[in-house]
């Protein structure tokens, strides 16, 4: 009928297919059609064995429509009605492919008309063609994130005294060309092939060298002096901006070279280009976890330097709060790239520590002091007065908790 749509979805988004007015219904309703993206159907025939009868099923399905939309919580829902749940309706079936808890795959179509979307050939290409889909959005908003950045990172990486970090400049020409070509002739072969098949060493050296440099910031903020913390944390603002570009630049390329290389896998029994595109999938989420992982601690890291000046907020009341300055603007930078790479997090701020209006006007004068630190040193008189502020601070306060 023309109002039935064939529902498919794996473990980044949801594909719905069928009649052009069916789909655009569907998906309006459930209010995702401005989320949703067009799914090329008719590359569905590049990716399936050439037999006769998948090669007309095939070509019905590309007279058809196909969009496709990423798994969000309101997408995972209609995953869950359409996809999880045993249909009551008489003729219809649910199917599962792939490893529970890993990679999942269901489809619900009906007998008749539908039964070409359960065969296992055709379930891969549509997954390759998903999977493919969502590489591309993934790539565009890394474009964005990289557009908004005030660093240029082909620029930070020339800077770099490293053979194989230089040569990423190369490296992403090279790439953007190899896709560029692929676009235009719709696929890739062998000559095409060989000329990013190396690439992912290049981009994982870079990632490597990208996530030492957060290391490094973090293992700068580990200083238990204020003074010390001032400054590491003031230049962290521009290392984690640089080295947050690089390394979305660096998943942005591992992203295209992942499309390149399903492409040129394409002609590969059903089993093995399923069994490929789940293990390039697997190893994009280690991707993500690793810099998640090294983003984590650059922030635990932070944590523990606010915590550090804070504890010392009287005394140090000017560099202390430049500390938490800092951190305002290395969080949300951090967040951002993790938002760019589909890393769920949680944005982060800081507070500093509140001073009560004897221990603020005992910081005032400490720091005044430390100002006049010359003439101090002279007369000592400005040093006693403070001594004894400070003195009659800790006497009020503790009278004010009592």
């Amino acid at each position: 009928m023309d109002l039935e749509i064939e529902l498919i979805s794996d473990a980044d988004g949801l594909a719905a297919i069928g009649k052009p007015a069916a789909v655009e219904k569907f998906l309006r309703t459930t209010g995702l059609w401005a989320a949703s993206r067009e799914l090329d159907l008719k590359r569905l025939a590049h990716v399936l064995d050439a037999t006769a009868a998948l090669a007309q099923g095939a070509s019905l399905m590309a007279a058809g429509s196909g969009r496709w939309v990423r798994l969000t919580e309101e997408s995972a829902r209609l995953v869950e009605e359409h996809g999880l749940m045993k249909s009551k309706e008489p003729g219809s079936s649910h199917l599962m492919i792939g490893e529970p808890g890993s990679l999942r795959s269901w489809l619900q179509a009906e007998t008749g008309a539908g039964a070409f979307l359960t065969n296992p050939a055709v379930l891969s290409g549509m997954a390759n063609i998903m999977t493919q889909v969502a590489s591309r959005q993934s790539i565009e908003e890394i474009t964005r994130y990289l557009a908004a950045l005030d660093v240029k990172v082909d620029d930070v990486l020339r800077k770099v005294d490293s053979t194989v970090v230089a040569e990423m400049v190369g490296t992403g020409l090279a790439i953007e060309r190899a896709l560029s070509i692929r676009d235009a002739v719709g696929e890739v072969d062998d000559t095409l092939w060989s000329t990013v098949a190396h690439a992912h060493q290049t981009i994982g050296t870079t990632q490597h060298f990208a996530l030492d440099q957060l290391d490094t910031a973090a293992k700068a903020l580990e200083s238990p002096k204020v003074s010390d913390l001032a400054v590491a944390a003031k230049e962290a603002e521009a290392q984690v901006e640089q080295w947050s570009g690089v390394l979305a630049r660096c998943f942005q390329l591992h992203t295209m070279v992942d499309l390149l290389e399903l492409d040129h896998r394409v002609g590969q029994p059903a089993e093995m280009l399923e069994a490929h595109r789940r293990a390039m999938l697997a190893n994009r989420q280690q991707r993500r976890d690793l810099v998640s992982e090294h983003a984590e601690h650059l922030l635990s890291r932070m944590d523990d330097a606010v915590s550090t000046v804070n504890a010392k907020m009287v005394w140090s009341q000017r560099k202390s709060m430049q500390v938490v300055e800092s951190a305002n603007v290395l969080g949300p930078s951090v967040h951002e790239l993790l938002d760019a790479l589909a890393i769920s997090s949680e944005s982060r701020s800081w507070l500093p520590r509140q001073l009560g209006r004897t221990a603020g006007l005992g910081a005032g004068l400490i720091q005044r002091g430390k100002d006049a630190a010359p003439a101090a040193a002279a007369t000592g008189v400005v040093v006693l007065s403070v001594l004894a502020v400070v003195q009659k601070t800790g006497t009020d306060d503790e009278a004010t908790s009592a």
